[in-house]
């Protein structure tokens, strides 16, 4: 349930979150809160994955009953968004050395800095996005991303439009890590040899007359990495901040 019309359409859980909104109902303090009931969740996220929070299983964890939990947040889906919250945190500090530089110096701490986060804590990514950003953490980020783009000559619809494509890349980029850790834990080997098996595998499936492109690639040191752990990343994230300052300087002639 969300508040009137009048009222900022958040639900009560996002409201306390805010601060806008005293604890539910009156007499002694209560042991239990909304930051413990987060924390909890959060608690059993990363140790078991997010398909093991429930309400229930919260609670149990908790030492409550599970109708306790609903005085605080009326459903899983809320709780997920507070979860993340959480999760993110606020942005980091800006080092003075990308504060008194451009916009493409603070927009690229900006990604590095939500990739890390999301690296960090996997199971995030986990979590169903249901809308856009109303949480106080998720929207410091976005105000992070968007002051970042201050003074570009982009106008406001761009730069939220650059924010989401930069951010789009982040959360892909991570999904794909977390994907393929997940796949190579399974497995039982490390990624070294994991790498190795699948290009022995391409070697063994392909050739220069069914498959030149991917040969050539093979034939090349692709594979073996550049020296920079953060190379494909980087890569993509530069191409986009390449066109976005193509964009930039053409808007500001």
């Amino acid at each position: 349930m969300t508040d009137a019309e009048d009222g900022t359409g958040l639900p009560a859980s996002l409201e306390m979150a805010w601060g806008l909104r005293e604890r539910p109902g009156k007499g002694p303090r209560p042991t239990l809160t909304l930051t413990r009931i987060v924390d909890a969740a959060v608690a059993l996220a990363a140790a078991e994955g997010v398909d093991a929070v429930s309400m229930g299983r919260v609670a149990k964890e908790l030492g409550v009953s599970t109708m306790s939990l609903y005085r605080y947040v009326t459903a899983k889906e809320e709780l997920y968004i507070l979860m993340a919250d959480v999760g993110v945190g606020a942005p980091p500090p800006v080092p003075p050395e990308v504060r008194d530089g451009g916009w493409r110096e603070l927009l690229s701490h900006w990604a590095f800095a939500q990739r890390a986060v999301l690296m960090a804590n996997a199971w995030i990514l986990r979590i169903p996005i249901t809308g856009a950003p109303v949480s106080p953490n998720q929207l410091a980020w976005m105000e992070r991303g968007l002051a970042a783009l201050a003074g570009t000559g982009l106008d406001e619809g761009e730069k939220i439009s650059t924010i989401i494509l930069v951010g789009g890349l982040v959360r892909n980029e991570a999904v794909m890590a977390a994907d393929m850790m997940d796949a190579i834990v399974k497995s039982g080997v490390s990624p070294a040899l994991a790498m190795d098996r699948y290009v022995r595998t391409l070697r063994l499936m392909t050739g220069p007359d069914t498959h030149p492109a991917v040969t050539r690639l093979l034939d090349s040191d692709a594979f073996a990495g550049s020296g920079e752990p953060d190379f494909q990343f980087r890569y993509g994230l530069d191409r986009i901040l390449d066109g976005l300052e193509g964009r930039i300087n053409g808007s500001t002639l």
